[in-house]
């Protein structure tokens, strides 16, 4: 176990440490942290070029800079390859990182549960400065609403 591994088991919840991971992306492994110091909203989706995935994405890319002048970085996840990833971010010019998660570790480890009893869930995690998650946001048919909730949180815990 890692210094920045939180030192109790079970998913991640608001007010606990954010578990650190890393996993592969088109640029190569991303720890989560390596953004120590920074807002990270790591959100967990379904699958690559899905149509509520590419709203959700699409939603996320088109608020990038109202993230970036937060101070937040955006990860995205699923259990799709990197190179479906690069396809993905290429096709709808998404701004930022996509992990792969393909055995679904990362997804086990964070308590994302299955939707529906089928689907991978659609979860948010915003993640502060400090490495603590401050908001977990989970809905599956809202997709576009995970970039608001995420952008709220962010804005309310940065000072004015």
């Amino acid at each position: 176990m890692t210094d920045s591994a939180p030192t109790s088991t079970g998913p991640a919840r608001e007010g606990a440490p954010a578990p650190d991971f890393t996993l592969p992306s088109s640029t190569g492994d991303v720890s989560l942290s390596a953004y120590k110091g920074q807002w990270v909203v790591l959100y967990f989706y379904p699958a690559d070029d899905t149509p509520g995935c590419t709203a959700e994405a699409c939603s996320f890319r088109d608020s990038f800079e109202d993230f970036t002048d937060a101070g937040a970085v955006v990860i995205g996840v699923s259990s799709d390859s990197v190179t479906s990833h690069t396809k993905f971010a290429e096709k709808h010019s998404l701004p930022f990182t996509l992990l792969s998660d393909e055995d679904g570790a990362l997804r086990k480890t964070y308590g994302v549960k299955k939707s529906m009893g089928l689907l991978p869930g659609r979860v948010t995690y915003v993640i502060d400065p400090g490495g603590v998650v401050r908001k977990v946001f989970s809905n599956q048919l809202n997709a576009k609403k995970h970039h608001t909730e995420a952008l709220t949180t962010i804005r309310a815990g940065v000072p004015g």
